[in-house]
């Protein structure tokens, strides 16, 4: 049973499942089945999809979620971000409102399943670490930006497109004269609404004396008052009829079965896309699911994650979805809300089919500007702009990156920008272990520490030379630690030791090996002692394997201090300012 449970969580948690568990989770189900409704059309409007893709993509993958997935409270779904990515990718191979559209969308959340469910079986989770969280957050801010500009032909009523900054704001200039007043009234009007509903109507409602339940309830049940208002609104003054956009009629019926497109040019085109998403769609719902994990003191597997969300894109590719992910806003939600299990997903899955069975029909009036409201205030709350002044503070080189992947993800479209940032975080590794910080030691008068000449008051002697490398040695930067010994040597005619004090080097590869073998034989040429200290057990054990322990010219210290006592000879306090 333990076996089973480690690949199905659901029998795990559904041992001890409990009545007051059923309670939660209900009622979570209730408040995030509310949000869902409009957020689930928006989106799939965003990606280009009728908006039933949207609600079928929440129930079927949902509930697999539920049996795969380790995250007690994350949420699964159509997401801003990857409903984006969608739409530029399936762009790319079909026209938008055609089968084939829909088919590719299919397929696209079918590649990024099989995707996710070999990187868990095989283990991957840990590829997602070279994306850095830095470069992930600029992405998701100008992603941000890029989704909530290319709403305003909604909220406009004009035919505008483009898939960068540049194209949008160009197309919604040329066509200003096209505006719809009656469209432009009530997407204004169901903006300023949910951004007063998301700051203002909580406060209120507890300010007249409502329970902090009933307030959070009625808050996340803003959208859905938007959408009642202006469906009520367009129907009543019979505004459809005078050109206003609408959602139309939408399917009553449960999520069918369908087909994925398996040609090999379209999976061949739809390939690269498919493998951002997966990485975009898992890093955010790892992100999400371990924040809200910790604070219940639970735990994440992030490859049993990947299996889950391979086989919530797997079904929603046989069920006429498109790809999906854990999202952060409703996940937040769901846990607020009280959920206590995955099962709160599955009973918001049977609500979501309830509602597109019974409720489809009274969405034929809403209007598509207040589906666009929906989705500005639900991204632009993903826009942090102060990454950049944090990054600039803390590290240049991360601005650097920050400000490249927003660049590019806003002037040249999200498939750029999302490989710009897997690149730049991968460049940006490489970069900083490539000149690993070296500090030369000295021993801290009356102690066994060794710490930086720089920074502290210390013993040294002009004969011996204590260098501290604080990285793992590998090919990127052993030419680094070459160089630098060699140079500190050049001209330093009393120095007759070296010693390099290993107690941060984790791993030494081949190629570092083959340097560290060079070192030894220049530094006998010159009649200076190589020696190691600190040396890590399995470092040494790879050591050992080798014919370098019985090449070098000098010892392997256990310690540093045994290092210091065996070759120092002239010790003189240094202070640091020297």
């Amino acid at each position: 049973m333990q076996r089973f449970a480690r690949y199905l969580p659901v029998l795990d948690w559904g041992r001890t499942y409990s009545r007051e568990a059923l309670s939660n989770d209900l009622i979570a189900a209730v408040i995030v089945t509310i949000m869902l409704i409009p957020q689930s059309l928006a989106y799939a409007l965003l990606a280009g999809l009728p908006p039933e893709a949207g609600i079928y993509a929440s129930i079927v993958p949902i509930i697999l979620y539920a049996i795969f997935g380790t995250s007690r409270a994350l949420a699964v779904g159509p997401v801003a971000v990857v409903s984006l990515m969608t739409a530029v990718a399936v762009g790319q191979v079909a026209e938008q409102g055609t089968m084939g559209y829909a088919a590719a969308a299919l397929t696209l959340a079918l590649l990024s399943g099989a995707i996710l469910a070999l990187m868990g079986v095989f283990r991957l989770g840990f590829l997602a670490n070279f994306l850095s969280h830095p470069v992930i957050a600029g992405f998701i801010t100008a992603s941000g930006v890029l989704i909530a500009a290319s709403q305003l032909k909604h909220i406009l009523g004009v035919d505008a497109e483009g898939h960068t900054l540049v194209e949008i704001v160009l197309s919604l200039g040329r066509h200003l004269g096209d505006i719809d007043p009656a469209t432009l009234a009530i997407g204004v009007a169901a903006t300023a609404f949910l951004f007063w509903v998301r700051k203002g109507l909580k406060p209120l409602l507890r300010k007249l004396g409502l329970s902090p339940r009933l307030a959070d309830v009625a808050t996340k049940a803003g959208p859905v008052a938007a959408v009642a208002v202006t469906t009520l609104a367009v129907w009543g003054l019979g505004l459809a009829d005078r050109g206003l956009a609408i959602v139309g009629e939408v399917p009553q019926s449960l999520p069918p079965l369908t087909m994925p497109a398996l040609t090999t040019d379209l999976l061949g085109a739809l390939f690269v896309p498919a493998l951002l998403i997966s990485i975009i769609g898992f890093v955010e719902s790892i992100s999400v699911a371990q924040t809200l994990a910790a604070k219940k003191r639970q735990r994440i597997d992030p490859n049993q994650e990947l299996i889950g969300l391979g086989a919530a894109n797997l079904g929603a590719a046989f069920t006429g979805g498109y790809p999906v992910t854990g999202g952060f806003a409703r996940s937040v939600v769901n846990f607020d809300a009280g959920a206590e299990t995955p099962a709160a997903g599955a009973y918001t899955a049977i609500g979501l089919a309830i509602a597109a069975v019974a409720l489809t029909p009274l969405v034929y009036y809403l209007p598509r500007a207040t589906l666009a409201a929906t989705i500005i205030v639900a991204v632009l709350s993903l826009v942090d702009f102060s990454i950049l002044k944090k990054t600039w503070a803390y590290s240049k080189a991360d601005f650097f990156a920050v400000s490249a992947t927003i660049l590019l993800t806003l002037g040249l479209g999200v498939e750029v920008g999302v490989s710009a940032g897997v690149l730049l975080s991968i460049a940006l590794h490489l970069y900083k272990t490539s000149r690993p910080h070296v500090a030369e030691v000295g021993l801290v008068p009356g102690t066994q520490h060794f710490r930086n000449i720089h920074r502290h008051r210390v013993e040294t002697d002009e004969r011996l030379l204590t260098l501290r490398v604080d990285e793992s040695l590998y090919f990127v930067n052993a030419r680094f630690l070459e160089e630098m010994i060699l140079n500190r040597v050049a001209g330093n005619e009393a120095l007759r030791h070296i010693v390099l004090m290993c107690s941060a080097v984790n791993e030494i590869d081949y190629s570092a090996l083959e340097r560290l073998e060079g070192i030894n034989r220049r530094l006998g040429e010159l009649g200076i002692g190589f020696h190691l200290s600190e040396v890590k057990g399995p470092v040494m054990d790879r050591l050992k394997t080798t014919h370098f322990l019985d090449e070098l010219n000098g010892q392997v210290f256990l310690s540093q201090y045994d290092a210091w006592r065996c070759l120092a000879t002239n010790p003189a306090v240094r202070n640091a300012a020297e």
